[in-house]
């Protein structure tokens, strides 16, 4: 194992603490802990996120006017404690309450659900979503249902830019609650992703199989097979996609097209060309498109596909608007 680090056991300190020192004018530490919090904080419904760490930028990297008020990041793959979680709704409340963005983990439901009670004894009035967007498998590793994965930025970005117009805590979980069930994502993967503190793989592949469905953590895909050219990865996961919205060709769709820690942007834009002459051929209209690594799983070669469908027009407004984060870009 070849990793510009320390010692494994501080990653995530040392990480959070080059982060605020990269970036000292948008977020900011709470001392003591590894959450992290805007710089400048401003009188709204406080958006927070979380979860283990080694799926950067997430979700530190979406801190910002219009996006995230704070993050709270856990060991590697791990889900952060309640109290840390806790912290953060304490210190950044105004009023207006905070609302939790959590991906569907069992550890990361348990310890947000834990945190919600603990801030609501303050006083303070909490929401969430479970965020359930990868389609591969129905139940898996550490999840009853399915898994939350880089859908889950899309709902950053949409909630964010509700919150920061004024929205009240009901009206962001209504806007929620309409928001994450149509989103779908699936993945495909090359390798297997490298923790630190074990110091090799999760799985293993051989050199010319690919694996469908694969989550953000490694957990087990669908299906195995022969590395196949980019356009037929594309026509899997769009086919599976487009199937998962009952194969609704008239709507308008957002697509996310997310780089899962090694795999070159040129890759992810050969492969983003292939989706799109796909949807082209179904007739299918795409409104809004972002390429990037957004939802990484450390060192993992590979990809995800996400696909919104536009259902809300305000949606696509809240994709559109400036925001003013590290990775959004």
């Amino acid at each position: 194992m070849k990793k510009i680090i320390n010692q494994p056991s501080d990653i995530v300190t040392e990480m959070v603490a080059g982060l605020t020192r990269a970036y000292p004018d948008l977020v900011k530490r709470l001392a003591g802990t590894n959450v992290l919090i805007k710089t400048e904080q401003t009188s709204q419904v406080q958006l927070i996120s979380g979860g283990g760490s080694g799926h950067e930028p997430s979700h530190a990297g979406f801190i910002g006017d219009g996006m995230l008020s704070a993050a709270v990041c856990g060991e590697v793959f791990t889900s952060p404690t309640p109290d840390q979680i806790y912290e953060a709704a304490k210190a950044v409340d105004t009023g207006a309450g905070v609302f939790f963005i959590i991906k569907n983990y069992s550890g990361d439901v348990m310890n947000f659900d834990m945190a919600k009670d603990m801030a609501e004894m303050d006083d303070i009035q909490v929401d969430f979503v479970i965020v359930d967007d990868d389609i591969a498998v129905e139940n898996s590793t550490y999840t009853q249902g399915k898994r939350g994965v880089a859908g889950t930025v899309l709902v950053h970005k949409i909630l964010g830019n509700l919150a920061r117009s004024g929205a009240s805590l009901v009206e962001i979980k209504q806007a929620a609650e309409a928001l994450v069930p149509e989103i779908h994502t699936i993945a495909v993967a090359l390798s297997g992703a490298t923790v630190p503190e074990v110091g090799k793989p999760g799985f293993e592949l051989p050199e010319d199989e690919i694996e469908y469905g694969v989550g953000i953590h490694g957990e087990p895909g669908y299906r195995r097979e022969k590395m196949l050219p980019s356009k037929d990865l594309a026509k899997e996961l769009v086919d599976k996609l487009v199937q998962a919205f009952d194969d609704d060709t008239a709507s308008k769709y957002a697509i996310l097209v997310n780089g899962m820690g090694a795999t070159p942007l040129m890759e992810q834009y050969i492969f983003t060309n292939d989706v799109m002459n796909l949807l082209d051929e179904k007739s299918i209209n795409v409104a809004y498109t972002k390429v990037g690594n957004l939802m990484t799983s450390i060192d993992m070669a590979g990809i995800s596909l996400t696909m919104l469908r536009l259902s809300d027009t305000t949606w696509l407004d809240g994709l559109n608007a400036d925001v003013k984060t590290i990775a959004w870009g």
